[in-house]
């Protein structure tokens, strides 16, 4: 049977490669829309409001040409999970379908999600906290480390870590770059520093260009008692411990060698990680 999605150019490892022929069951098969539920790994959280309605209108004029991606769901009986085309199924149901065109695959919960990630990150769908998100849930849930994720995602190492240390600005911060109002090139200069709030206002207000927030930071921090004071070596090593356990660490170091050592969490779940490495090596 042919694999529908080998025609596709320029996905990297793709989907063609992650599905493979020998796991589709049915190219041509259709399902109820009832009876297809969300994917719960679905790395993609928004959907543009004006798209979703441009591609319903379509799907009404031409029906749905490139067909779902579905597994059977492991929690409940008769239905199907998707794992991707969640826009698609969106726009079929305004659209007034009751059946949608399928390709039903076996997957576990990691090719579900790999296969989500692939089509979402190689279609440009993901804002960057999603696809930040994305790659923070392979390697908390998965095991998979920034080396493997690099691999498996096709980008460099230092963009998946670039991408992980968004999630480290505050939570406004990362709000107003889910909703577009700064872009991911403001949000890598934002990263790791204390006024980031107060800096990512001012380019909202002001209208800056990454260039130009840029200027403005570099012209802090000359001015900045901390960047003037502090050993480059301990801010090197506090942006290297914030890249590796992604949460924003804070050293100060006294004259006598004594000092604190600071982790900031966002969550429960990053403090009980936290507590459990400390746990099981000391």
């Amino acid at each position: 049977m042919i694999n529908p999605f080998k025609s596709k150019k320029g996905l990297g490892r793709g989907l063609s490669s992650l599905i493979g022929d020998s796991d589709i069951k049915k190219s041509d098969q259709k399902l109820s829309i009832s009876s297809i539920v969300p994917n719960k790994n679905q790395p993609r959280k928004s959907f543009e409001n004006t798209a979703l309605e441009e591609l319903t209108n379509s799907i009404k004029e031409r029906g749905i040409i490139q067909p779902l991606i579905v597994r059977k769901s492991d929690d409940q009986n008769d239905k199907f999970e998707l794992i991707a085309g969640e826009r698609r199924w969106q726009a079929a149901q305004s659209a007034g379908l009751h059946e949608v065109p399928v390709v039903i695959i076996e997957a576990d919960n990691l090719k579900s999600l790999e296969l989500a990630i692939i089509e979402n990150v190689q279609r440009k769908d993901l804002n960057p906290i999603e696809e930040a998100e994305s790659y923070k849930n392979l390697m908390e849930n998965f095991g998979y480390d920034h080396e493997k994720v690099s691999k498996f995602i096709g980008k460099s190492r230092s963009h998946i870590i670039n991408s992980l240390r968004l999630l480290t600005l505050p939570e406004r911060v990362i709000n107003m770059i889910k909703e577009e109002k700064i872009s991911q090139g403001h949000a890598k200069i934002l990263v790791g520093l204390e006024n980031s709030l107060l800096l990512a206002e001012k380019i909202i207000k002001k209208s800056l260009s990454v260039r130009q927030t840029e200027s403005l930071v570099r012209f802090l921090k000359r001015g900045s008692k901390y960047y003037r004071s502090k050993d480059p070596n301990i801010i090197a090593t506090e942006n290297e411990l914030t890249d590796k356990i992604g949460m924003k660490v804070i050293l100060h170091n006294k004259k006598n060698n004594s000092g604190t050592l600071s982790f900031q969490y966002k969550e429960i779940g990053q403090l009980d990680r936290l507590i459990n490495v400390i746990k099981k090596n000391y």
